[in-house]
């Protein structure tokens, strides 16, 4: 796993490239729980934001991981 990947020329680290990823798909995920109703099962929904925000950038960083291995 390289510490940086090109954008358009731009080294930016690789961390900070996957964080905005998994940034814009929790938004997604909020959206989607947010209109099926899920937040009310919840007692403190920024505590449920912030660890589906860890996992889907545990499941990025792994999956990006694995591309490596191959």
């Amino acid at each position: 796993m390289t510490g940086e990947v090109s954008i358009f020329g731009v080294f930016v680290p690789l961390l900070f490239a996957l964080a905005v990823v998994a940034l814009i798909l929790n938004h997604l995920l909020a959206r989607l729980l947010a209109a099926m109703g899920a937040y009310r099962l919840f007692h403190n929904r920024p505590i449920v934001d912030v660890t589906c925000f860890l996992v889907i950038l545990w499941l990025l960083s792994w999956a990006y991981s694995l591309k490596d291995v191959a």
